[in-house]
């Protein structure tokens, strides 16, 4: 997809987002008539539980039921997409789906506890471009620099992750074939916890979403090189794209979506994408996202589906180029 396309695609996305937000919300008959589980696949303290949080309160307000955020971290999210699964298909129990569990752990080489293909696409909820972030006592500034230092110190470097087969971890991977460079992986249960060995220095490297990542910079605790993505961020206008900074085609850049076992009712799919659609139409929510480096989407569960299907194209292609192994 070119940059004309996914322009389109997100204009019409966004629009379609703020038209259901302006409807009436069509609840089911009996749904919700219990508090809703909203798993995490990842420690507290990541992206995705931040947007978790930023969002149920809200989904709250418009579900008029509680909305339970619960951290079931570990397998680069396959535990909470199992736990989800092996719930009660009533539409009670949800799962922050990512890139990292939807559109490239099926092609990494171990077998998951789950059919992906089973899981309901409720609705993508935004995309979340990666800062290149380093520890402040690595002596570069620029990803220039850091390149340089790579290659002078081959092996020496590592960088962290959320977990093995995550899409943190592909980063590193796709940084170190796209540039050619010797650097060691070490992965952690989340992003939380790698995040306090990159400020501690323990590891060198990592690429995390601004919304976890920016007070760290804005307090001088990790230096950020630049933003993995075609555009630079609202939050961080000074900070150059991978390409400005001469890494080109590299873009990396993950996602976040609502996702569902399957075989939960149409009625509970409409209403949970209604609702969040809603809330990612708020100007209070909208305002927030765009300013920790979070795009908001709002996708229908067609068109959700249709994305999966492309994002697995263009994942499936990298893993196997990049030979990944775990």
């Amino acid at each position: 997809m070119n940059k004309k396309q996914a322009l389109t695609l997100s204009v019409t996305q966004t629009v379609a987002a703020v038209l259901i937000a302006c409807a009436p919300l069509a609840h089911a008959a009996d749904y919700p008539n219990k508090p809703v589980r909203l798993i995490v696949g990842f420690a507290p303290g990541g992206s995705n539980d931040i947007i978790a949080r930023l969002l149920a309160p809200k989904l709250e307000a418009v579900l008029k039921q509680s909305v339970v955020v619960e951290n079931r971290p570990g397998a680069a999210g396959n535990i909470a997409a199992d736990a989800a699964i092996k719930a009660a298909a009533d539409g009670h129990t949800v799962f922050m789906c990512t890139t990292g569990t939807l559109s490239i752990q099926p092609f990494l080489p171990q077998r998951m506890p789950f059919d992906v293909e089973t899981i309901t696409p409720i609705t993508q909820i935004g995309n979340t471009p990666y800062l290149m972030l380093v520890s402040k006592d690595l002596p570069v500034t620029t990803v220039g620099e850091f390149l340089k230092y790579a290659r002078e110190n081959p092996g020496k470097v590592n960088y962290a992750s959320s977990g093995n087969g995550t899409t943190a971890h592909l980063a590193g991977e796709m940084l170190r074939a796209n540039a050619k460079i010797d650097i060691v992986h070490v992965p952690y249960k989340g992003a939380g916890q790698a995040m306090v060995d990159l400020n501690s220095g323990r590891v060198s490297l990592m690429f995390d979403q601004a919304v976890s990542s920016l007070p760290y910079i804005q307090s001088g605790a990790l230096k950020a090189l630049a933003v993995a993505n075609d555009h630079r961020l609202r939050g961080l206008p000074d900070l150059p794209t991978t390409d400005e900074a001469g890494l080109r085609n590299f873009n990396p850049t993950p996602w976040t979506g609502l996702c569902a076992g399957p075989g939960i009712p149409p009625e509970a799919v409409r209403t949970l994408q209604q609702a969040t659609t809603q809330v990612l139409a708020d100007p209070e929510i909208r305002e927030r996202f765009q300013r920790d480096g979070i795009e908001p989407v709002g996708s229908t569960p067609e068109q959700f589906a249709a994305f999966l299907k492309a994002d697995r194209a263009k994942w499936g292609g990298l893993v196997k180029n990049a030979d990944i192994q775990l």
